[in-house]
């Protein structure tokens, strides 16, 4: 058989759509390994008419090589008819298979669904067909296992996560059946992350873990370069960027043996991409600088350049910046007239609009629709066009700005690229906001946010870069359209309250990097109005130049009330509530700050709290109120705990809510007095007191302590009866960052990741869920902002109605007196939410423990029944 031709592709974590057209406009593309200068393919391009279906296939590549892709399906599609007239069935399905890769770079996802099924049909595979391959021809099989490849990437491409993960198994059987151990280590990568977007993380990482021992008795070679690097660029997108750092470390140190420059450059990269996950910003541009030197083409040389640029201008070093501006401005006319280098462009394009000249960043966008135009990518010509937009709206020429603005969302919405459509859904949103009209920008705000909820488990599943840019392009669509909401005449607030619910969602998924699974769960005006008409529910929503709150009230239609203020100071109020809450001679400082934030959030509705004589206030906080103790909020003689209960509730939604003190209470209590050598953290003596004093009350409990308190026990110790309490006393740490969001055993820190897998294994066995969790001795990370998201993160992952946890570390022995306050009204019929304010008045009301830095840091999310 004469030689047929697959198009090479790199050999890499199969990312969905998102990660490699998103990120290569808003952020990066990283290099392709098949980028060629287009100039040489003309050289190798014939008339397709004379040539054979192999020269066709040949050719196709060349094409595809050069982001001629509109030529190279019309090569392909010549290759398809020659090769079916000829009943040549196997170059037919290789051309089939190559066309779904164009399409697929075109963004025409049903031709490409349709051409890799057709191959398959070709090559006589059927869908979820057990194995029989024993004596097909190796080459056959290849093709096969290829072709498996990318169906696997078309159907992750497009959400069906579960179907890829067995598209891929299928595959690596294949490539195992033909000795080709490149092919099985690519296809347990991509199964990684099918299992990763389908939110079993710790499977996906235990599936990474093995494929690293795999590489290591594996000889030097390029196949193993290139999987180390793969291997890398999949860890960074799950955040463990310190396992991401030692592969693409070694996976230089052997392209550096090999001397391979093209393998240096890209190892050098993506090094330069984790350095900056890891906020290493000194390497970080050493590694990009690096990339840049050895690059043997002018395109991947500018790609690294153009990331250091993108982090100078994040890092406001704008001299710098300025400086590396025209080394790269004088590359670009050497750049192919390709997919990659028209996204380069457009990537320089956008970094210089912080720090450039708006006359030459409009004349490269310009260029580059037309480039993307003649090659025939729409997406490409989507970005650039939009991109153009935002130039003319920051020049304030609104309606040349809509106009593009509204071509590039045509040309989105035409191919269906829902990735990048939110983005002009919102800046055309804004555009109309700008030109007064109010109703039209509601309307493209609210159109941004649905695309974004059907993009919800595809957005968290993307490459680490988008995390730390959430911030940036997805939050501010939530909060301006609320600010639009609220500016009607008649304002729908139960709208506004969702579409923050839906923002503090997505901000879950976002820590998580995973579409949170949900419980069965009850909207929480419901349980206030039918079952406890005793609390009241408060959202603040913090805006611009305003602090919003939205009151909920027993049987009463909700209430706002505003107080102008604008973000930053309510920022630097937290902020200042938090330090000086901690520091011993601050007393008056913390209540003159702490005042104030009464001022803002409960003084508005002070009179309407009184009258409906509820007793339970319930927040759920915005951004970096979470970081609050609301419960220390001071009216200038008495502190909120001192009037009312006070819980927090990560949502609108409330999982199954059921009062604790039913039925008798039993725990399971863990507790670490003494953490390991190698840990960081002081002893905590008491812990066995607090252990003792629970059971003492007559709670009927199950001890882990010390060297018993290991993650492995824990795990086995869940299943053996149907605890309603779990007791945890160790050191832990909440942070904004999963990977950072730990409670500590004597064997090793439980992630917030591996906490969830164990108290949900009872599960399997046990329909009761857990009615309260128990972290005392936690605290918030320090110097961490958003640090309290990760106990909300906790409290929704572990599955229990209610969470009891500290905002930071305190004294050991006023830890033993509270938890035993605690459990002692909760045995006698109190409300979680009672129990816990009534302990909080026990430290309060004794002359030792009486600051807020005692009894404040207690805050109960979840369920206070």
């Amino acid at each position: 058989m004469q030689k047929l031709y697959l198009l090479k592709r790199v050999v890499r974590l199969a990312a969905i759509h998102i990660v490699l057209f998103t990120l290569a406009f808003f952020l990066t593309l990283i290099p392709s390994t098949i980028a060629k200068q287009s100039e040489s393919a003309d050289d190798r391009i014939q008339t397709i008419q004379s040539l054979t279906p192999q020269q066709l296939l040949e050719q196709g590549e060349v094409l595809y090589q050069a982001g001629r892709f509109t030529e190279a399906v019309t090569v392909l599609q010549q290759a398809v008819r020659i090769s079916q007239k000829s009943g040549d069935r196997i170059t037919q399905a290789t051309a089939l298979t190559n066309l779904s890769l164009v399409f697929k770079q075109l963004g025409s996802w049903q031709e490409a669904s349709q051409a890799i099924d057709t191959s398959l049909s070709l090559l006589g595979w059927k869908d979820n067909q057990k194995l029989t391959v024993n004596n097909r021809k190796t080459d056959l099989l290849e093709i096969l296992a290829q072709t498996l490849d990318i169906q696997g990437e078309l159907q992750l491409s497009r959400g069906q996560a579960d179907v890829s993960l067995k598209t891929w198994q299928q595959a690596e059987q294949i490539w195992k059946r033909i000795g080709n151990n490149t092919g099985v280590t690519r296809d347990r990568i991509n199964q990684a992350q099918a299992l990763r977007v389908s939110g079993f993380y710790s499977r996906s990482l235990d599936v990474l873990n093995e494929v690293s021992q795999q590489l290591k008795t594996q000889p030097d070679s390029l196949e193993k370069v290139t999987a180390l690097r793969s291997l890398g660029n999949a860890q960074q997108q799950f955040g463990d960027l310190e396992q991401s750092s030692k592969n693409l470390k070694l996976s230089l140190e052997i392209a550096q043996r090999l001397k391979l420059p093209l393998e240096i450059s890209l190892a050098e990269f993506s090094l330069g991409n984790t350095a900056r996950g890891l906020n290493d910003t000194k390497s970080s541009i050493i590694h990009y600088e690096n990339a840049a030197k050895v690059a043997p083409t002018p395109l991947t040389k500018v790609q690294a350049q153009i990331n250091q640029l993108s982090l100078l201008v994040e890092n406001q070093q704008i001299a710098e910046a300025k400086t590396l501006e025209p080394t790269i401005q004088s590359q670009l006319p050497s750049l192919p007239t390709n997919q990659a280098g028209i996204y380069a462009r457009i990537n320089f394009a956008r970094n210089l609009l912080k720090i450039g000249n708006k006359k030459d960043i409009a004349e490269i966008l310009a260029s580059s629709v037309q480039q993307a135009k003649t090659i025939g990518d729409e997406r490409a010509q989507s970005y650039a066009l939009g991109s153009l937009g935002e130039v003319y709206e920051q020049n304030r020429q609104w309606q040349e700005a809509q106009d593009l603005t509204q071509q590039a969302l045509f040309v989105a919405q035409k191919i269906n690229a829902s990735d990048i459509a939110y983005r002009w859904e919102w800046q055309l949103g804004r555009l109309l906001k700008a030109q007064e009209n109010i109703q039209g920008a509601i309307a493209a705000y609210d159109t941004a946010v649905a695309t974004l909820e059907s993009l919800r488990s595809d957005l968290v599943a993307v490459n680490r870069e988008v995390q730390f840019n959430f911030r940036d392009s997805v939050e501010p669509i939530y909060r301006q359209s609320v600010e639009l909401l609220l500016q009607e005449g008649k304002p729908d607030l139960d709208k506004a309250r969702k579409r923050i619910e839906a923002l503090q969602l997505a901000e879950l998924d976002n820590f998580f990097r995973e579409a949170c699974l949900s419980n069965q769960f009850v909207v929480l005006d419901k349980v206030v109005d039918r079952d406890n008409p005793n609390t009241a529910i408060f959202y603040p929503i913090l805006l611009d130049n305003h602090l919003e709150v939205i009151l909920k009230l027993p049987n009463q239609p909700l209430m706002r009330r505003t107080s102008v203020v604008n973000l930053q100071e309510v920022e630097q109020a937290v902020t200042k509530m938090r330090q000086t809450i901690v520091e011993p001679d601050a007393l008056k400082k913390f209540q003159a700050v702490s005042q104030q934030l009464y001022d803002w959030l409960i003084k508005p509705v002070e009179s309407e709290l009184k009258n409906s004589k509820v007793n339970t206030l319930v927040f759920i906080p915005d951004g970096l109120l979470r970081n609050l103790p609301m419960s220390a909020l001071y009216d200038g003689a008495l502190y909120l705990v001192q009037k009312y209960a006070v819980a927090i509730s990560p949502g609108l939604q409330l999982f199954s809510p059921k009062p604790l003190a039913e039925e008798k209470l039993n725990a399971l209590a863990g507790g670490l007095s003494q953490p390991p050598e190698h840990e960081k953290f002081a002893p905590l003596p008491n812990v066995k007191v607090e252990l003792k004093l629970i059971q003492q009350l007559g709670v009927s409990k199950t001890t882990l302590l010390d060297e018993t308190f290991k993650s492995t026990i824990l795990g086995k110790t869940i299943n053996t009866q149907p605890f309603r309490v779990i007791h945890l006393a160790t050191h832990g740490q909440f942070s904004s960052k999963a990977k950072d969001t730990f409670i500590l055993a004597a064997d090793k820190r439980i992630y917030v990741g591996e906490l969830d897998r164990l108290l949900k294994s009872r599960e399997q066995k046990r329909t009761e869920p857990v009615e309260l969790l128990v972290l005392s001795a936690c605290e918030t990370a320090a110097g961490d902002n958003r640090a309290a998201l990760g106990l909300a993160g906790v409290a929704l992952r572990a599955g229990a109605r209610s969470t009891l946890a500290s905002l930071w570390q305190i004294g050991d022995n006023s830890t033993a007196l509270f938890i035993d306050e605690f459990y002692r009204q909760l045995i006698t019929g109190k409300t979680t939410a009672e129990s816990l304010r009534l302990a909080q008045l026990k430290l309060l009301s004794g002359s030792e423990y009486s600051r807020p830095l005692y009894w404040a840091p207690y805050v109960l999310v979840g369920n206070w029944l």
